[in-house]
């Protein structure tokens, strides 16, 4: 890979991994899409950033069990509470068509299969990634 691509990439990692921690904070800013990117961009460009975000106390784990294709059944029930009830709420209260509501809603259907389709990871006593 060439040096702009390079530059390219490690930026739009730093980029994505803002969004992704403001994403914490603002209900409608997904975290994890943002964060996958970061680590994707990283891994390409900046092996020291990539480690960085897996290292990370509050990030890493999130991203280590998605590259191995699980999840942890707690935050699979609060990722899809939280989800339907803020674009739920977004759908009932922010559109007045039937079918505006029904397209914002297919996006919470989709991501709701997807994670229920991931093999849902339970941690041993004594694993310390708890």
């Amino acid at each position: 890979m060439n040096k702009v691509s390079t530059k390219i990439l490690s930026l739009l990692g730093m980029v994505s991994t803002g969004l992704g921690f403001l994403g914490i904070f603002l209900p409608l800013l997904p975290t994890t899409p943002f964060l996958l990117l970061a680590a994707y961009c990283y891994a390409r460009s900046d092996p020291k950033r990539y480690q960085m975000l897996l290292d990370n106390r509050w990030f890493g784990r999130y991203i280590r069990d998605y590259r191995v294709g699980r999840i942890r059944r707690r935050e699979r029930q609060v990722t899809l509470l939280v989800m339907w009830l803020v674009i739920g709420a977004a759908a009932v209260y922010g559109f007045n068509s039937w079918w505006s509501r029904g397209l914002l809603l297919m996006f919470p259907a989709g991501v709701t299969l997807y994670l229920l389709r991931l093999e849902t990871y339970v941690p041993e006593d004594g694993d310390s990634s708890v």
